[in-house]
């Protein structure tokens, strides 16, 4: 099992940045691909950014190639995710996930966890 609960999530200026953060628990965390996520009312689940359990690869969603990070610490159990030149439009509820194995990194139904969700408002 593994417990995921993001923070990080505020009210930012568009242009600004913001860091996300991921916390996991759980043994298996190190083993675990990571992905985020972000959801609008009324909308799919949509895919923003995805990292290997080594962290040695990494994929994005066209919408935020070139100004979003993800990233992680496994020493802290943390996965981030670093948003550059906020617009209003990724203003949504980010969500963090992990998987041992992906069928389809960006898709969310492969993902096994899923954290609670952070309210991300870019204001314009």
């Amino acid at each position: 099992q593994v417990q995921l609960v993001e923070s990080g999530g505020g009210l930012v200026q568009a242009g600004g940045s913001l860091r996300l953060s991921c916390a996991a628990s759980g043994r298996t965390f190190s083993t675990q691909h990571m992905g985020w996520f972000r959801q609008a009312p009324g909308k799919e689940r949509e895919f923003v950014a995805y990292i290997t359990w080594s962290g040695g690869a990494t994929y994005y969603a066209d919408a935020v190639k070139g100004r979003f990070t993800i990233s992680r610490d496994s020493n802290k159990n943390t996965v981030y995710l670093t948003m550059n030149s906020l617009k209003p439009e990724d203003t949504t509820v980010y969500y963090c996930a992990a998987a041992r194995s992906l069928r389809i990194v960006t898709e969310a139904t492969s993902y096994e966890y899923w954290g609670q969700g952070t309210q991300v408002p870019v204001s314009s």
